[in-house]
């Protein structure tokens, strides 16, 4: 690369730092004469990820943790100086809420499908026919090869109905808070469709592919956070970026393509120039930025649904009746309005005062969208109302911390993979050296939208020496 080049990256939540990051490496590492600019419409670095402390609890007002399994957020983590900071969760038992009883989850199943038959038989989740049912998985064909479908219809075919509405949906909606009859199997878990056309069978599947821990070995810890808080990741990240880098607060208002550059309309009135630029933002932000072009009009066919969480803190006196595990998931079939609680101070012990109770409690179910914008004590009321269906807490709160994410769940629904292809083949051949990373696009956990930004920098470098050749 001999000509000097500018990327600007558009949007400062993980995917957009982590393109910045590794591309400012790669500057370093091979001298290349590359600028980087990175643009955030807000105040706050690090999209969904927003940790707060008070009273020397270390409170998460989004995610908490990443998959320990996917590598990319625990290498990020040690290259920006944050090694010693890595913190697994703490293992204990969950449960899933079904009719207005706590079930512990069955020992063996892997997101809510059996691969251990004595505990899934002694299950009190599921009646005698809903245990043959799901059976039938081991005996049933595998569907012929073809195209998308949902989660909900592919479970159901091979696990049946009671699987499906008190294990695997609970567990599936904590991750994308959607409804798994619309979410498509292909960009979420092809895994296990390539499961079923190779054994025939989930359960044999998984079986024949699942690393069983040793007998009597401790559960192992599948998450990792930090010490601090996933706020240190963002801070820290940020602060390897030269100085300069990083502008807040400015908004991308239209991207325009010249003849061998782009110029960004931007709402402060100026107009930024470049040669590559990595949108790292949600997918209606994309849509927006370039809406003259007819092919992003496929976004507008995606919708995204709203979350809310409220923190709420006690002394450990206040709970008369505790239950030993690190939390429980609730069943769609419940009356119940939250759709989760996480027993934080269990699960990770760090970020809770000796003496005290931390629980998160997660809302915001398909149909009942309008909870997340209640007024927080109307929130908070609901949290203990359901709580004490299960719990004995006699106090209120010592504090509460309510956090609404609107519009922050993009839904992959059926035929996602196919449309982002549409999009991307489109944006190849029109808008060369403009690419996607993010939650919005090819999966929504940090280590994927990590790697997401990572694979930007590979699409803006390979750009790069494609033209400059």
């Amino acid at each position: 690369m001999e000509q000097s080049k500018k990327v600007v990256i558009i949007g400062g939540g993980i995917s957009g730092l982590t393109a910045a990051y590794y591309l400012q490496k790669e500057k370093q590492q091979h001298k290349l004469p590359i600028d980087i600019q990175l643009i955030e419409s807000t105040d706050h670095l690090g999209g969904k990820i927003a940790t707060m402390k008070r009273d020397g609890y270390t409170i998460e007002r989004g995610p908490d943790s990443f998959l320990e399994r996917k590598k990319s957020a625990t290498r990020l983590a040690k290259e920006v100086g944050l090694e010693d900071e890595l913190v697994p969760n703490g293992t204990g038992q969950s449960y899933i809420l079904v009719d207005e009883k706590l079930h512990k989850m069955p020992k063996g199943a892997v997101m809510g499908i059996p691969t251990r038959i004595r505990p899934f038989m002694l299950s009190g989740l599921f009646t005698p026919a809903g245990k043959v049912r799901a059976a039938f998985d081991l005996a049933k064909s595998k569907q012929q090869a073809g195209a998308d479908q949902s989660l909900g219809l592919f479970f159901r075919r091979r696990l049946g109905n009671q699987v499906v509405e008190n294990l695997i949906e609970p567990l599936l909606s904590g991750i994308y808070a959607g409804d798994i009859d619309d979410l498509s199997l292909q960009a979420t878990f092809p895994h296990f469709y390539e499961l079923e056309q190779e054994y025939g069978s989930l359960i044999k599947g998984l079986r024949k592919t699942r690393t069983r821990p040793p007998k009597k070995a401790k559960k192992p810890s599948m998450f990792r956070t930090l010490s601090h808080g996933l706020g240190s990741l963002v801070e820290a990240t940020a602060n390897s970026l030269e100085p300069g880098t990083i502008r807040k607060g400015i908004q991308v208002d239209h991207i325009e393509k010249k003849q061998d550059h782009y110029h960004l309309l931007l709402s402060d009135g100026t107009v930024e120039k470049c040669d590559a630029v990595v949108i790292a933002a949600p997918f209606f932000a994309a849509q927006r930025m370039l809406s003259q072009y007819a092919f992003m009009d496929a976004f507008k066919e995606m919708k995204a649904t709203s979350v809310a969480n409220v923190v709420m803190a006690f002394d450990k006196s206040a709970i008369k009746k505790d239950i030993e595990g690190t939390g429980f998931v609730v069943s769609r079939n419940s009356k119940f309005r939250i759709t989760a609680c996480t027993w934080t101070h269990k699960k990770w012990p760090h970020t809770t005062p000796e003496g005290k109770v931390m629980l998160r409690c997660y809302l915001g179910k398909p149909g009942d969208q309008e909870v997340v914008d209640l007024p927080d004590d109307e929130i908070v009321a609901i949290a203990l109302k359901d709580l004490n269906q299960t719990m004995n807490i006699t106090t209120q709160p010592d504090f509460s911390v309510v956090t609404r994410w609107h519009n922050a769940m993009p839904q992959y629904s059926i035929g996602h993979k196919e449309r982002m292809k549409t999009v991307e083949d489109h944006m190849h051949r029109e808008l060369p050296g403009v690419y996607l990373a993010g939650g919005s696009y090819k999966g929504i956990g940090l280590p994927d939208c990590i790697d997401q930004g990572e694979a930007a920098v590979d699409h803006v470098l390979q750009h790069f020496n494609r033209t400059s050749n």
